[in-house]
């Protein structure tokens, strides 16, 4: 330290004068307190159009998608039909685009519950924070999907029904092709649902789950894998690997994400008839959406701020490239990769709390899976939708049952688009409710409430790793790195961190 004093008096003697306040940024720091002065340098604040022209930016993602609205609302109104060739066309680099992302969800899951599992059992050393995190988590989200299903059959019973008319034969008469498909989905049993749930957690054959998309199969059998496998071996040095590759390839992706938003979102638009929007279908898509907004709005937020005393909108503003890809996708597990890199980034940077690697990898991938809060808020709707356009009144019994199907059912829906629509008839068959040609209504507008529905269960994800965060307290071990803008550059620097004393070969 007397070496910097010395240096310091020799810069003074060379000066002929000692610094001003103007000249040093901190002012005169007295030479007895052995404090170097140093210029830090602040980094510059980004202009608004700064943010807008970076690649795959949140603004572009919104710009594109008021956009290709603004184009489909206005092409509907001004044409009687568009030609079928038109949209399949139009629907080719945004359909390409889902199918890439949905290409690195597998490879996602694996490495990142074996990551996740690596991380817990180095940082409890028998502490018991992997079963901690493990109940809490599965805890919050089997809670707030019944909290979702419950207020929405209060909604549903005190209000929305009584607004729904009764509509005539002919609207009720189902089409033989629509009849068929009734048939079969009518052959879903509440014990068949109830058995493929518990069956679909442990796979028969592993390869086979990998090529069948079986999610939940590979999730748990990665939490196996993750638990038992060599720390620092062979294999795991293998992931860590294939990790880096799949964030190099989420990165260009994300940057595209704009690109593939508008031509998801604008073909989807030209197949809406505003026509064929009577009353009662737009009483369901009004109260759908109102029962979304309640929960995500109100009820979440409520829940949010009583555990970690922070402002939910923010996180949820700060997350927004998450929720608009979901929209655009309508798929959960589409938006994965997504959503993950937002809960690391903002969480650590923009938002002032840190959601440690190891939680993210862990929570979000499961709430991709079994937290359907949209879902479970859409299922007593469409419900009611089918028994009050036949004159049907629902009892006290009848909304028990539905709120606890509908439950099990919205944790047993696969993260795809119009994945609800089999269970559906399940639950109005649960109560004896016929299915009838409104059925098909239901059909008809399900691809456009299935977006809303996705954007809320992966907000809600979202809320959950934060919250998660707060109630187990888990932290990331030392060195571990965090998440950054930099990592966009280079991903090598979400690689394990090696132990004290230990050294990668």
């Amino acid at each position: 330290m007397g070496e910097v004093v010395e240096i310091r008096e020799d810069k003074k003697a060379r000066s002929g004068s000692t610094s001003s306040p103007s000249s040093e940024p901190y002012g005169n720091v007295p030479a007895s307190h052995g404090i170097p002065k140093t210029n830090i340098a602040q980094p510059q604040k980004e202009t608004f159009w700064q943010r807008v022209k970076k690649p795959g930016s949140v603004w572009q993602n919104i710009i594109v998608a008021l956009l290709a609205i603004a184009i489909g609302l206005i092409v509907i109104t001004q044409v009687e039909e568009v030609h079928p060739a038109a949209i399949a066309i139009t629907a080719i680099p945004g359909t390409l685009w889902l199918r890439a992302l949905r290409a690195v969800v597998l490879p996602m899951i694996v490495t990142a519950m074996i990551m996740a599992i690596q991380r817990l059992r180095a940082m409890t050393q028998g502490d018991g924070k992997a079963d901690k995190l493990a109940r809490r988590l599965i805890g919050y989200y089997v809670v707030t999907t019944f909290t979702a299903v419950a207020h929405s059959c209060l909604l549903v019973g005190l209000v929305w029904s009584k607004l729904m008319q009764t509509v005539s034969g002919e609207q009720l008469a189902v089409s033989e092709e629509d009849q068929e498909t009734i048939n079969e989905r009518k052959d879903v049993a509440i014990h068949d649902v109830v058995v493929d749930m518990f069956n679909s957690l442990v796979p028969q054959n592993v390869v086979n789950a990998l090529a069948t998309d079986s999610l939940l199969a590979v999730l748990v059998t990665a939490v196996v894998v993750g638990y038992v496998i060599k720390p620092g071996g062979a294999l795991m040095r293998a992931a860590e690997e294939v990790e880096v590759i799949i964030m190099r390839i989420i990165t260009v992706l994300i940057n595209l994400a704009p690109i593939g938003v508008f031509f998801l979102i604008m073909p989807n638009l030209f197949r809406l008839d505003i026509a064929e929007i009577g009353m009662n279908l737009g009483i369901l898509i009004g109260r759908t959406l109102v029962g979304m907004a309640l929960h995500l709005f109100i009820i979440i937020p409520i829940i949010f701020f009583a555990i970690t005393r922070k402002n939910p909108y923010t996180l949820w503003s700060k997350c927004s490239p998450a929720w608009i890809t979901a929209w655009g996708t309508a798929s959960s597990a589409a938006t994965l990769p997504v959503t993950i890199r937002c809960v690391l980034e903002r969480g650590n940077a923009d938002f002032l709390i840190g959601v440690p690697v190891t939680v993210t990898k862990f929570a979000v991938p499961l709430g991709c899976l079994i937290n359907m809060d949209g879902t479970a808020i859409y299922f007593p709707i469409v419900v009611v939708f089918l028994a009050a356009t036949q004159g049907i009144t629902l009892n006290a019994a009848d909304y028990i049952i539905v709120v606890l199907f509908s439950t099990l059912a919205s944790i047993r829906t696969t993260p795809i688009p119009s994945s609800s629509l089999v269970l559906t008839v399940m639950i109005a068959g649960s109560i004896g409710v016929p299915i009838t040609g409104m059925y098909a209504v239901v059909v008809a507008i399900d691809w456009f409430l299935d977006r809303f529905r996705t954007a809320v269960n992966v907000s809600c994800d979202t809320f959950a790793a934060v919250i998660v965060t707060k109630i187990t307290g888990i932290k990331d071990g030392d060195g571990e790195t965090q998440y950054t803008e930099e990592l966009n550059a280079s991903p090598d620097s979400l690689r394990e961190v090696p132990a004290r004393g230990e050294e990668k070969v």
